[in-house]
């Protein structure tokens, strides 16, 4: 007897889930499709059932990530929405923080048709940033510099700090602190 269509749609959404999940946690290149499938809750062989590739795959979680992110609701101001995403909450959720950030380093080594994924959750982030930032008599063209340069501090500050906070707590504190005042602080004032 065969899977019903929605029990095959449920079990893809069970790999794309895990897949995330791991990609999250240890990059792309790092999970091999035994773990994945194991993660899942399915045998290595039913993955081919779902996806050509793990490159299939790849493009899947990514398209799946960003439109998460895209239906994310707003924390209001953008100095609220800078001091949510540099928190220690945040930074210390991998598996379920923000995929821009999660999965930077990854992207690069992506398929043309994950990096596309990505490249739209990219632009939707930022016309949402756009629409926070946006001042009184600013142009359309420095108010998009500017929301890209808020969110380009945003996120090498949170990979930095997660990238040491397993050896240097202190430390890794000490760049989410800094990089989260400095952002708050001209946010709040924007003359500064």
């Amino acid at each position: 007897m065969g899977v019903s269509r929605q029990q095959a749609a449920e079990n893809r959404n069970a790999i794309v889930a895990a897949a995330e999940r791991l990609f999250r946690l240890r990059g792309v290149d790092a999970v091999g499709l035994t773990e994945l499938m194991k993660e899942a809750g399915f045998t290595q062989g039913g993955f081919y059932n779902h996806f050509k590739s793990k490159d299939a795959l790849v493009a899947a979680v990514m398209e799946k990530a960003m439109q998460d992110r895209a239906d994310s609701p707003n924390a209001g101001s953008m100095a609220k929405q800078a001091a949510l995403y540099l928190s220690a909450a945040h930074r210390d959720n991998v598996e379920a923080g923000c995929p821009l950030s999660g999965f930077a380093g990854d992207a690069p080594r992506m398929t043309d048709a994950a990096r596309a994924s990505y490249a739209r959750g990219v632009a939707a982030y930022l016309d949402r940033l756009e629409s926070m930032i946006a001042t009184q008599g600013a142009t359309a063209k420095q108010t998009r510099r500017d929301a890209i340069a808020v969110f380009s501090q945003m996120v090498g500050t949170l990979v930095l700090s997660r990238a040491i906070a397993g050896v240097d707590p202190a430390f890794a504190d000490e760049i989410l602190t800094a990089g989260r005042r400095t952002l708050v602080d001209a946010l709040d004032d924007p003359a500064a």
